[in-house]
């Protein structure tokens, strides 16, 4: 196979950003065309892509050219979050995508939040890949696939030409150990581990946080774990919910999707330090058996889970380049991250979605 990344950035967006960026990335694959074309830009061109769309076809001599508009774009090279930028992926070499089926799987899967219908999310195979979007979370949002944007704001691919392995680092440090839900009311958890669900969390947080109007909910989440309770928090095998409020006259915790007496539920909270162990203890979990280095990598960050949450250097892509060094990869900064946990397709966040191509078996 051959793949490589190609990056570029203006100050206007122009269709000329994606022809630099898939030109670049065919010199540094040695192709001549390409048989697909991952093409990201920045939110500054999602009134109309199409120019830029076309200009990466004519660039890569290639009619699959699949992709979405983003808050921030990112190569191997470099990350783009204030500018107008193109980034391309290039494959060749009997590396391809092609449209989905019925019984594809894993499933690379663009969409654009106003498109995200939850029956559509939750079949058609194993997905992964992320939610289009602009930093405002406003719109407009544009995907495309085949060489041109989709009236639906959605797509669904097959990767072909390579072992792909997708993991999920979903970053933050837990605040407690998991225990039982006592009692739920709609979106209202009211009991967990036989006592107020607003004392179990309170009873994790500073002294300083405790009280229910200082409680930084932005920075908390409640953690379900799925499978073997034992070493579940270790292996990552949990989803996550956004905590919404802390009521103090219920002394309930208003979160993020609604949950059902006795499964067992932690606290967590998004921390940068806790982010880095968990991008690296994925990359050892796809590592495990695989079938030499990886060749190539599609990975799909929140935007929350970018450079400005480690304090203005992306570390998530840092590590990535540590771990795998010369390896081609690109992305997009998302609204949500969609991967497959617990048996079904979820509509993640705060998370970091990972896809790594090695050589077919």
């Amino acid at each position: 196979m051959k793949v490589a990344s190609g990056l570029a950035q203006g100050r206007r967006a122009e269709p000329a950003l994606a022809t630099q960026a898939v030109e670049t990335a065919m010199q540094r694959a040695g192709l001549s065309h390409a048989q697909a074309v991952l093409l990201y830009l920045s939110a500054d061109f999602a009134h109309d892509p199409q120019p830029a769309i076309t200009a990466a076809a004519r660039a890569g001599n290639c009619l699959q050219v699949a992709g979405c508009t983003a808050a921030g774009v990112f190569s191997d090279e470099d990350w783009v979050l204030d500018a107008p930028a193109a980034v391309a992926l290039v494959l060749g070499d009997g590396l391809s995508l092609q449209t989905a089926v019925a019984d594809t799987d894993p499933v690379l899967t663009f969409a654009a939040p106003n498109a995200l219908d939850m029956h559509w999310l939750m079949g058609g195979g194993a997905r992964y890949g992320g939610v289009s979007g602009d930093a405002s979370g406003q719109g407009p949002y544009t995907v495309w696939s085949g060489g041109r944007a989709q009236q639906a704001g959605r797509c669904e691919l097959a990767l072909a030409g390579a072992d792909l392995r997708v993991g999920v680092s979903q970053g933050i440090r837990p605040l407690s150990q998991p225990a039982s839900i006592g009692q739920v009311e709609g979106h209202d958890v009211r009991m967990v581990g036989g006592q107020s669900a607003l004392a179990s969390l309170a009873r994790e947080l500073p002294l300083s946080e405790r009280a229910p109007d200082r409680i930084p909910t932005h920075l908390l989440l409640a953690g379900v774990t799925y499978g073997e309770p034992k070493h579940a928090l270790e292996e990552g095998r949990f989803h996550l919910l956004p905590v919404i409020s802390a009521n103090a006259n219920d002394r309930s915790v208003t979160v993020a999707g609604q949950l059902t007496p006795g499964l067992d539920l932690f606290w967590a909270m998004r921390q940068p330090k806790a982010a880095e162990h968990d991008m690296r203890a994925m990359l050892d979990r796809l590592s495990q058996g695989a079938n030499g280095k990886p060749r190539f990598g599609l990975i799909f960050p929140c935007m929350g889970r970018g450079p400005y949450f480690y304090g203005g250097v992306d570390r998530d892509l840092q590590i990535l380049k540590e771990r795998c060094p010369g390896m081609p990869f690109a992305g997009f900064y998302g609204n949500g991250e969609i991967a497959h946990l617990d048996g079904a397709n979820r509509l993640l966040q705060y998370s970091v979605v990972l896809g790594l191509g090695y050589d077919a078996e």
